[in-house]
C-alpha cells in the first residue's frame, strides 16, 4: 500500500490517500488538545498507544459482528482503514456521571446511571462540537432516521460489549465517544476507541487512566496510556 497526498490533518490524526479509493492511510499523532483546543500539548508516544489500543478493541468488536473501518496495521502508529463519509454526529455513551455531565446535572462524578445514556454532538471544531438532539439532526439533514437508529443500536451494543471487555481488565468504562460513517451505503464504526476518546478508571483504585490526566494536570499521562495498552494486549 502506498501513501499518497495528505487529505486531512486533525488534532489527533493525519489522513492520506492511497492508490485504493476505498482505503485511506491514517497516522496517529502525539499532539494533545483539550477544552476545544484551548489547551494544547504533547503526550510522548500517544499516537503509538492509541493506534495499538484502538486496533485491539476494533478487532474484538469485529469478532462480535460490529462493523468497523479497520483494515490493516502498517506500523506502530499507522493504519489502513476504510474511507468513510463521516456522519457529523458524535455519539457519547455514558455509564457513570463525569466531566460535563456532572456540571450539567449537578451530580457528583462517579454517580452510577441506572441505564446507559446516549448523547449527540455536532462534529464541528469551529463551533466546539455543541450538544444536539435528533430533531437537529433530522432538520439539518446530517443523518436519516434509519441511520440514527443504526448508530444508537450500535452504540448500545458496543457499550455493553466494552463494559465487559474492560471490566475483565480491571478498568471501569465511565463514558466514551463514537464516530460513524457511511461505507458503500452501510453505517459502520470509524475513528478510534482509546484513552483519548474514553474515560477509563482503575476499578481497584479509581485512578484515571485517560486524557483527563492531561486535561486536569494530574501528571503521569504517558503512564496511564501505557497501562491501558498493557492491560488490553496482555489479557
Amino acid at each position: 500500500m502506498e501513501k499518497k497526498e495528505k487529505l486531512y490533518e486533525g488534532k489527533a490524526k493525519i489522513i492520506y490517500a492511497t492508490e485504493n479509493p476505498d482505503l485511506v492511510w491514517v497516522e496517529y499523532k502525539d499532539s494533545a488538545t483539550a477544552f476545544n483546543g484551548l489547551k494544547k500539548g504533547t503526550i510522548e508516544d500517544k499516537g503509538v498507544y492509541n493506534a495499538k489500543i484502538s486496533t485491539e478493541i476494533f478487532k474484538y468488536l469485529e469478532e462480535l459482528g460490529i462493523p468497523t473501518h479497520q483494515h490493516e496495521s502498517i506500523s506502530e502508529r499507522e493504519l489502513i482503514v476504510k474511507k468513510l463519509e463521516i456522519i457529523p454526529v458524535e455519539v457519547v455513551a455514558r455509564n457513570k456521571v463525569a466531566g460535563s455531565l456532572a456540571q450539567r446535572i449537578g451530580a457528583p462524578e462517579g454517580t452510577v446511571l441506572s441505564i446507559p445514556v446516549l448523547e449527540f454532538y455536532y462534529k464541528d471544531d469551529d463551533l466546539g462540537d455543541p450538544m444536539i438532539n435528533e430533531y437537529h439532526v433530522k432538520a439539518m439533514g446530517w443523518a436519516t432516521q434509519e441511520e440514527m437508529d443504526t448508530m444508537k443500536d450500535l452504540a448500545l451494543k458496543i457499550n455493553q460489549a466494552l463494559l465487559k471487555y474492560f471490566a475483565e481488565r480491571g478498568i471501569d468504562l465511565i463514558d466514551f465517544k463514537l464516530e460513524f460513517g457511511r461505507y458503500h451505503g452501510q453505517v459502520i464504526l470509524g475513528d478510534e476507541i482509546s484513552p483519548d476518546t474514553c474515560r477509563f478508571w482503575d476499578m481497584a483504585t479509581g485512578e484515571k487512566l485517560d486524557k483527563d490526566r492531561f486535561r486536569r494536570d494530574l501528571g503521569n499521562v504517558e503512564g496511564a496510556y501505557q497501562e491501558v495498552l498493557k492491560r488490553v494486549t496482555e489479557k
